[in-house]
Protein backbone atom coordinates (compact mmCIF):
# COMPACT_ATOMS: atom_id res chain seq x y z
CA UNK A 1 0.00 0.00 0.00
CA UNK A 2 1.42 3.38 -0.98
CA UNK A 3 2.10 6.03 1.63
CA UNK A 4 -0.15 9.07 1.33
CA UNK A 5 1.21 12.52 0.70
CA UNK A 6 0.11 15.63 2.51
CA UNK A 7 -2.75 17.42 0.85
CA UNK A 8 -4.63 20.68 1.20
CA UNK A 9 -3.31 23.48 3.35
CA UNK A 10 -1.50 21.18 5.78
CA UNK A 11 2.22 21.90 6.11
CA UNK A 12 4.25 18.93 4.93
CA UNK A 13 6.40 17.65 7.81
CA UNK A 14 9.41 17.74 5.50
CA UNK A 15 9.50 21.52 6.02
CA UNK A 16 9.48 21.04 9.80
CA UNK A 17 12.42 18.65 9.56
CA UNK A 18 14.22 21.04 7.21
CA UNK A 19 13.66 23.97 9.59
CA UNK A 20 14.93 21.97 12.59
CA UNK A 21 17.95 20.84 10.59
CA UNK A 22 18.61 24.43 9.50
CA UNK A 23 18.76 25.60 13.12
CA UNK A 24 20.90 22.62 14.14
CA UNK A 25 23.40 23.20 11.34
CA UNK A 26 23.49 26.92 12.03
CA UNK A 27 24.32 26.39 15.69
CA UNK A 28 26.73 23.51 15.05
CA UNK A 29 28.58 25.62 12.52
CA UNK A 30 28.77 28.47 15.01
CA UNK A 31 30.42 26.06 17.42
CA UNK A 32 33.12 25.32 14.86
CA UNK A 33 33.91 29.04 14.62
CA UNK A 34 35.39 29.16 18.11
CA UNK A 35 39.05 28.33 17.26
CA UNK A 36 39.28 31.26 14.88
CA UNK A 37 38.66 33.72 17.71
CA UNK A 38 40.88 31.88 20.22
CA UNK A 39 44.20 32.08 18.35
CA UNK A 40 45.09 35.49 19.79
CA UNK A 41 43.71 34.96 23.32
CA UNK A 42 45.44 31.57 23.69
CA UNK A 43 48.71 33.14 22.54
CA UNK A 44 48.30 35.84 25.19
CA UNK A 45 47.41 33.29 27.89
CA UNK A 46 49.94 30.53 27.17
CA UNK A 47 52.35 31.89 24.56
CA UNK A 48 51.16 29.37 21.95
CA UNK A 49 51.93 30.21 18.32
CA UNK A 50 49.47 30.38 15.44
CA UNK A 51 50.51 26.94 14.24
CA UNK A 52 49.99 25.46 17.73
CA UNK A 53 46.31 26.41 17.81
CA UNK A 54 46.13 25.65 14.09
CA UNK A 55 47.11 22.04 14.85
CA UNK A 56 44.04 21.57 17.06
CA UNK A 57 41.89 23.17 14.37
CA UNK A 58 43.54 20.91 11.78
CA UNK A 59 42.70 17.75 13.75
CA UNK A 60 39.17 19.02 14.32
CA UNK A 61 38.63 19.76 10.64
CA UNK A 62 40.21 16.48 9.52
CA UNK A 63 38.00 14.36 11.78
CA UNK A 64 35.03 16.55 10.92
CA UNK A 65 35.55 15.68 7.27
CA UNK A 66 36.39 12.00 7.51
CA UNK A 67 33.44 11.40 9.81
CA UNK A 68 31.30 12.40 6.81
CA UNK A 69 30.93 9.06 5.03
CA UNK A 70 30.53 7.16 8.30
CA UNK A 71 28.09 9.75 9.61
CA UNK A 72 26.14 9.35 6.37
CA UNK A 73 25.96 5.60 6.95
CA UNK A 74 25.02 6.11 10.61
CA UNK A 75 22.23 8.45 9.55
CA UNK A 76 20.95 5.81 7.14
CA UNK A 77 21.14 3.05 9.77
CA UNK A 78 20.05 4.81 12.97
CA UNK A 79 18.32 7.92 11.65
CA UNK A 80 18.37 11.63 12.40
CA UNK A 81 16.55 11.29 15.70
CA UNK A 82 19.34 9.22 17.27
CA UNK A 83 22.53 10.46 15.62
CA UNK A 84 22.02 14.23 15.91
CA UNK A 85 21.27 14.39 19.68
CA UNK A 86 24.21 12.06 20.42
CA UNK A 87 26.50 14.25 18.32
CA UNK A 88 25.36 17.37 20.17
CA UNK A 89 26.07 15.69 23.50
CA UNK A 90 29.62 14.86 22.38
CA UNK A 91 30.17 18.47 21.27
CA UNK A 92 28.94 19.70 24.65
CA UNK A 93 31.38 17.37 26.42
CA UNK A 94 34.37 18.33 24.28
CA UNK A 95 33.63 22.05 24.48
CA UNK A 96 33.18 21.99 28.24
CA UNK A 97 36.49 20.21 28.73
CA UNK A 98 38.20 22.70 26.39
CA UNK A 99 37.58 25.45 28.94
CA UNK A 100 39.95 23.65 31.32
CA UNK A 101 42.97 23.25 29.02
CA UNK A 102 46.46 24.20 30.17
CA UNK A 103 48.45 22.22 27.60
CA UNK A 104 48.36 22.02 23.81
CA UNK A 105 47.68 18.26 23.77
CA UNK A 106 44.51 18.87 25.77
CA UNK A 107 43.23 21.35 23.19
CA UNK A 108 43.99 18.83 20.43
CA UNK A 109 42.12 16.06 22.30
CA UNK A 110 39.10 17.99 23.54
CA UNK A 111 38.51 20.40 20.70
CA UNK A 112 40.29 18.53 17.94
CA UNK A 113 39.00 15.00 18.57
CA UNK A 114 35.79 15.23 20.60
CA UNK A 115 34.29 18.31 18.95
CA UNK A 116 35.62 17.21 15.55
CA UNK A 117 33.79 13.88 15.70
CA UNK A 118 30.62 15.43 17.12
CA UNK A 119 30.33 18.19 14.57
CA UNK A 120 31.30 15.72 11.84
CA UNK A 121 27.95 14.02 12.38
CA UNK A 122 26.17 17.35 11.81
CA UNK A 123 28.03 18.40 8.67
CA UNK A 124 27.16 18.58 5.02
CA UNK A 125 26.12 14.93 5.03
CA UNK A 126 23.26 15.84 7.38
CA UNK A 127 22.07 18.44 4.91
CA UNK A 128 22.39 15.97 2.04
CA UNK A 129 20.58 13.26 4.01
CA UNK A 130 17.62 15.52 4.81
CA UNK A 131 17.42 16.81 1.23
CA UNK A 132 17.65 13.35 -0.35
CA UNK A 133 15.39 11.59 2.15
CA UNK A 134 12.64 14.15 2.72
CA UNK A 135 12.48 15.97 -0.64
CA UNK A 136 12.06 15.05 -4.28
CA UNK A 137 10.85 18.46 -5.44
CA UNK A 138 12.91 21.49 -4.34
CA UNK A 139 15.87 19.28 -3.46
CA UNK A 140 18.47 21.71 -4.82
CA UNK A 141 16.89 24.64 -3.00
CA UNK A 142 16.79 22.73 0.29
CA UNK A 143 20.40 21.65 -0.11
CA UNK A 144 21.39 25.25 -0.69
CA UNK A 145 19.44 26.49 2.33
CA UNK A 146 20.86 23.87 4.69
CA UNK A 147 24.41 24.36 3.47
CA UNK A 148 23.99 28.12 3.86
CA UNK A 149 23.20 27.44 7.51
CA UNK A 150 26.19 25.12 7.86
CA UNK A 151 28.63 27.59 6.39
CA UNK A 152 27.12 30.86 7.56
CA UNK A 153 26.94 29.76 11.17
CA UNK A 154 30.72 29.47 11.16
CA UNK A 155 31.11 33.17 10.43
CA UNK A 156 27.91 34.77 11.71
CA UNK A 157 28.84 34.04 15.34
CA UNK A 158 32.36 35.42 15.12
CA UNK A 159 31.25 38.77 16.50
CA UNK A 160 29.59 37.29 19.59
CA UNK A 161 32.41 34.84 20.27
CA UNK A 162 35.06 37.53 19.82
CA UNK A 163 33.41 39.78 22.39
CA UNK A 164 33.37 36.90 24.86
CA UNK A 165 37.19 36.85 24.83
CA UNK A 166 37.58 40.44 26.05
CA UNK A 167 39.70 41.02 29.15
CA UNK A 168 41.40 37.67 28.68
CA UNK A 169 38.34 35.55 29.55
CA UNK A 170 38.81 33.11 26.68
CA UNK A 171 37.19 30.29 28.69
CA UNK A 172 33.79 31.88 28.11
CA UNK A 173 33.84 30.75 24.47
CA UNK A 174 34.01 26.96 24.99
CA UNK A 175 31.61 27.21 27.96
CA UNK A 176 28.98 29.03 25.89
CA UNK A 177 29.44 26.53 23.04
CA UNK A 178 28.97 23.64 25.48
CA UNK A 179 25.79 25.14 26.93
CA UNK A 180 24.32 25.78 23.47
CA UNK A 181 25.04 22.22 22.35
CA UNK A 182 23.55 20.75 25.51
CA UNK A 183 20.43 22.89 25.18
CA UNK A 184 19.73 21.49 21.71
CA UNK A 185 19.87 17.78 22.59
CA UNK A 186 16.26 17.33 23.74
CA UNK A 187 14.58 19.61 21.12
CA UNK A 188 16.26 17.77 18.23
CA UNK A 189 15.26 14.40 19.67
CA UNK A 190 11.65 15.57 19.90
CA UNK A 191 11.31 17.26 16.49
CA UNK A 192 13.46 15.28 14.05
CA UNK A 193 12.08 12.19 12.33
CA UNK A 194 14.12 9.63 10.44
CA UNK A 195 12.03 9.38 7.26
CA UNK A 196 8.67 10.51 5.84
CA UNK A 197 7.08 7.11 6.38
CA UNK A 198 7.52 7.59 10.14
CA UNK A 199 4.79 10.23 10.03
CA UNK A 200 2.68 8.53 7.36
CA UNK A 201 3.90 10.60 4.40
CA UNK A 202 5.89 10.36 1.21
CA UNK A 203 8.85 12.63 0.57
CA UNK A 204 7.81 16.13 -0.49
CA UNK A 205 7.00 16.11 -4.20
CA UNK A 206 7.37 12.33 -4.51
CA UNK A 207 5.16 10.38 -6.95
CA UNK A 208 2.73 7.64 -5.94
CA UNK A 209 4.44 4.49 -4.76
CA UNK A 210 7.69 6.23 -3.81
CA UNK A 211 9.35 4.94 -0.66
CA UNK A 212 12.54 6.00 1.11
CA UNK A 213 15.41 3.52 0.45
CA UNK A 214 15.93 1.11 3.33
CA UNK A 215 18.87 1.33 5.72
CA UNK A 216 21.73 -1.05 6.43
CA UNK A 217 22.71 -3.08 9.45
CA UNK A 218 26.42 -2.24 9.10
CA UNK A 219 27.20 1.49 8.64
CA UNK A 220 30.98 0.96 8.47
CA UNK A 221 30.63 -1.67 5.76
CA UNK A 222 28.28 0.62 3.85
CA UNK A 223 30.73 3.54 4.00
CA UNK A 224 33.71 1.43 2.92
CA UNK A 225 31.70 -0.30 0.20
CA UNK A 226 30.65 3.10 -1.10
CA UNK A 227 34.28 4.20 -1.25
CA UNK A 228 35.26 1.05 -3.11
CA UNK A 229 32.53 1.62 -5.67
CA UNK A 230 33.04 5.32 -6.35
CA UNK A 231 36.85 5.35 -6.14
CA UNK A 232 37.06 3.44 -9.41
CA UNK A 233 35.65 6.48 -11.21
CA UNK A 234 37.72 9.43 -12.39
CA UNK A 235 34.67 11.67 -11.97
CA UNK A 236 34.70 10.97 -8.22
CA UNK A 237 38.33 12.00 -7.91
CA UNK A 238 37.70 15.21 -9.82
CA UNK A 239 34.90 16.07 -7.38
CA UNK A 240 37.09 15.01 -4.45
CA UNK A 241 39.92 17.24 -5.68
CA UNK A 242 37.66 20.20 -6.34
CA UNK A 243 36.17 19.95 -2.86
CA UNK A 244 39.70 19.67 -1.42
CA UNK A 245 40.30 23.08 -2.98
CA UNK A 246 36.97 24.33 -1.62
CA UNK A 247 38.11 23.44 1.90
CA UNK A 248 41.52 25.06 1.41
CA UNK A 249 39.94 28.32 0.28
CA UNK A 250 37.10 28.62 2.84
CA UNK A 251 37.02 27.31 6.41
CA UNK A 252 40.64 26.14 6.42
CA UNK A 253 42.06 29.52 5.41
CA UNK A 254 39.62 32.41 5.69
CA UNK A 255 37.46 31.20 8.56
CA UNK A 256 40.44 30.17 10.70
CA UNK A 257 42.91 32.93 9.90
CA UNK A 258 41.04 36.01 8.69
CA UNK A 259 40.93 37.61 12.14
CA UNK A 260 44.69 37.36 12.58
CA UNK A 261 45.34 38.44 8.98
CA UNK A 262 43.21 41.53 9.50
CA UNK A 263 44.84 42.20 12.88
CA UNK A 264 48.25 42.09 11.18
CA UNK A 265 47.10 45.08 9.11
CA UNK A 266 45.82 47.15 12.02
CA UNK A 267 42.17 46.04 11.97
CA UNK A 268 40.76 45.32 15.43
CA UNK A 269 39.63 41.75 15.99
CA UNK A 270 36.09 42.89 16.83
CA UNK A 271 35.91 44.84 13.55
CA UNK A 272 37.29 41.86 11.64
CA UNK A 273 34.72 39.62 13.32
CA UNK A 274 31.99 41.92 12.02
CA UNK A 275 33.35 41.50 8.50
CA UNK A 276 33.39 37.72 8.90
CA UNK A 277 29.78 37.83 10.10
CA UNK A 278 28.85 39.74 6.95
CA UNK A 279 30.41 36.98 4.86
CA UNK A 280 27.90 34.67 6.52
CA UNK A 281 24.98 36.91 5.64
CA UNK A 282 26.04 37.18 2.01
CA UNK A 283 26.61 33.42 1.95
CA UNK A 284 22.96 32.72 2.77
CA UNK A 285 21.90 34.70 -0.29
CA UNK A 286 24.55 33.15 -2.52
CA UNK A 287 23.93 29.55 -1.49
CA UNK A 288 20.15 29.81 -1.78
CA UNK A 289 20.57 31.27 -5.25
CA UNK A 290 23.04 28.50 -6.11
CA UNK A 291 20.48 25.88 -5.03
CA UNK A 292 17.86 27.53 -7.24
CA UNK A 293 20.31 27.55 -10.17
CA UNK A 294 21.26 23.90 -9.57
CA UNK A 295 17.65 22.85 -10.12
CA UNK A 296 17.80 24.50 -13.56
CA UNK A 297 21.33 24.46 -15.02
CA UNK A 298 24.29 22.12 -15.56
CA UNK A 299 26.11 21.89 -12.21
CA UNK A 300 29.48 21.56 -13.98
CA UNK A 301 29.16 25.01 -15.50
CA UNK A 302 28.05 26.45 -12.18
CA UNK A 303 31.12 25.00 -10.44
CA UNK A 304 33.36 26.42 -13.18
CA UNK A 305 32.02 29.89 -12.44
CA UNK A 306 32.10 29.53 -8.64
CA UNK A 307 35.68 28.31 -8.36
CA UNK A 308 36.91 30.84 -10.90
CA UNK A 309 35.30 33.78 -9.10
CA UNK A 310 36.59 32.59 -5.73
CA UNK A 311 40.13 32.36 -7.06
CA UNK A 312 39.94 35.91 -8.38
CA UNK A 313 38.58 37.19 -5.06
CA UNK A 314 41.43 35.58 -3.09
CA UNK A 315 43.96 37.22 -5.41
CA UNK A 316 42.52 40.55 -4.25
CA UNK A 317 42.47 39.79 -0.51
CA UNK A 318 46.01 40.83 0.40
CA UNK A 319 45.81 44.14 -1.55
CA UNK A 320 42.40 44.76 0.04
CA UNK A 321 43.82 44.30 3.54
CA UNK A 322 46.69 46.66 2.75
CA UNK A 323 44.57 49.43 1.26
CA UNK A 324 41.49 51.46 2.12
CA UNK A 325 38.29 49.89 3.42
CA UNK A 326 36.37 50.02 0.12
CA UNK A 327 38.32 47.14 -1.56
CA UNK A 328 37.95 45.05 1.60
CA UNK A 329 34.18 45.55 1.62
CA UNK A 330 34.16 44.54 -2.04
CA UNK A 331 36.01 41.33 -1.15
CA UNK A 332 33.61 40.57 1.73
CA UNK A 333 30.58 40.93 -0.55
CA UNK A 334 32.02 39.07 -3.52
CA UNK A 335 33.62 36.27 -1.52
CA UNK A 336 30.61 35.88 0.80
CA UNK A 337 28.20 35.24 -2.07
CA UNK A 338 30.52 32.45 -3.25
CA UNK A 339 31.39 30.95 0.17
CA UNK A 340 29.63 27.58 -0.19
CA UNK A 341 27.79 28.06 -3.45
CA UNK A 342 29.77 25.01 -4.64
CA UNK A 343 27.80 22.60 -2.43
CA UNK A 344 24.40 22.30 -4.19
CA UNK A 345 25.90 21.50 -7.63
CA UNK A 346 28.38 19.05 -6.06
CA UNK A 347 25.56 17.21 -4.26
CA UNK A 348 23.59 17.16 -7.52
CA UNK A 349 26.55 15.61 -9.37
CA UNK A 350 26.95 12.92 -6.69
CA UNK A 351 23.30 11.98 -7.16
CA UNK A 352 23.60 12.10 -10.95
CA UNK A 353 26.67 9.86 -10.95
CA UNK A 354 25.81 7.46 -8.11
CA UNK A 355 22.03 7.27 -7.95
CA UNK A 356 19.72 7.92 -5.02
CA UNK A 357 20.87 4.94 -2.93
CA UNK A 358 24.55 5.89 -2.80
CA UNK A 359 24.47 9.66 -3.33
CA UNK A 360 24.79 10.61 0.35
CA UNK A 361 27.62 8.19 1.08
CA UNK A 362 29.45 9.30 -2.08
CA UNK A 363 29.04 12.92 -1.06
CA UNK A 364 30.35 12.01 2.39
CA UNK A 365 33.63 10.88 0.82
CA UNK A 366 33.75 13.93 -1.43
CA UNK A 367 33.22 16.10 1.62
CA UNK A 368 36.10 14.30 3.33
CA UNK A 369 38.25 15.82 0.60
CA UNK A 370 36.89 19.25 1.52
CA UNK A 371 37.91 18.87 5.13
CA UNK A 372 41.27 17.34 4.23
CA UNK A 373 42.01 20.53 2.31
CA UNK A 374 40.67 22.67 5.16
CA UNK A 375 42.81 20.78 7.67
CA UNK A 376 45.94 21.34 5.59
CA UNK A 377 45.17 25.04 5.20
CA UNK A 378 44.37 25.55 8.90
CA UNK A 379 47.83 24.30 9.86
CA UNK A 380 49.75 25.34 6.75
CA UNK A 381 48.58 28.95 6.69
CA UNK A 382 49.63 29.27 10.32
CA UNK A 383 53.07 27.92 9.48
CA UNK A 384 53.40 30.35 6.57
CA UNK A 385 52.45 33.27 8.77
CA UNK A 386 54.84 32.22 11.57
CA UNK A 387 57.74 31.82 9.11
CA UNK A 388 57.13 34.79 6.79
CA UNK A 389 55.18 37.17 9.01
CA UNK A 390 52.34 37.35 6.48
CA UNK A 391 49.49 35.30 5.04
CA UNK A 392 50.10 36.58 1.50
CA UNK A 393 51.63 33.35 0.18
CA UNK A 394 48.74 31.32 1.65
CA UNK A 395 46.21 33.56 -0.13
CA UNK A 396 48.05 33.20 -3.45
CA UNK A 397 48.31 29.40 -3.20
CA UNK A 398 44.59 29.10 -2.43
CA UNK A 399 43.71 31.39 -5.33
CA UNK A 400 45.78 29.31 -7.75
CA UNK A 401 44.15 26.09 -6.55
CA UNK A 402 40.69 27.58 -7.15
CA UNK A 403 41.54 28.55 -10.72
CA UNK A 404 42.80 25.01 -11.42
CA UNK A 405 39.64 23.50 -9.89
CA UNK A 406 37.43 25.72 -12.04
CA UNK A 407 38.88 24.08 -15.14
CA UNK A 408 38.92 20.58 -13.69
CA UNK A 409 35.20 20.41 -12.88
CA UNK A 410 34.33 20.85 -16.55
CA UNK A 411 35.79 17.36 -17.07
CA UNK A 412 33.35 15.56 -14.79
CA UNK A 413 31.74 13.12 -17.19
CA UNK A 414 28.03 12.47 -17.57
CA UNK A 415 28.31 8.68 -17.53
CA UNK A 416 26.96 7.22 -14.25
CA UNK A 417 29.42 5.33 -12.06
CA UNK A 418 28.65 1.77 -13.09
CA UNK A 419 29.35 0.13 -9.76
CA UNK A 420 27.06 2.46 -7.86
CA UNK A 421 24.23 2.33 -10.36
CA UNK A 422 24.43 -1.44 -10.69
CA UNK A 423 24.70 -2.10 -6.96
CA UNK A 424 21.64 -2.96 -5.03
CA UNK A 425 20.26 -0.64 -2.36
CA UNK A 426 22.40 -0.37 0.78
CA UNK A 427 20.03 -2.66 2.67
CA UNK A 428 21.24 -5.53 0.52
Amino acid sequence: MSVPAASGPRLHYAWVVAAATFVTLLMAAGMRAAPGVLIGPLHDAFGWGTADVGLAVSVNVLLFGFMGPFAAALLVRYGLRTVVPCALALVALGSGLSATVTARWQLVLYWGVFVGIGTGCMAAVLAATVANRWFVARRGLITGALMAASASGQVMFFQVLTRLTTNGHWQRVPVVVALCAAAMVIPTALVLRNKPEDVGLRAYGAPDGYRTPAGTNNPVRMALRGLRIVSASGAFWVLFGSFFVCGVSTNGLVQTHFLEAAHDHGIARTAAATLISLIGLFDIVGTLFSGWLTDRYDPRKLLFVYYGLRGLSLLLLQPALESAHAPLWLFITFYGLDWVATVPPTVALCRELCGAEWATVAYGWVYAGHQLGASLAAWGAGEIRDRTGSYQLAFLVAAGCCLVASVGVLHVGRRPIEGAMAASAPAA
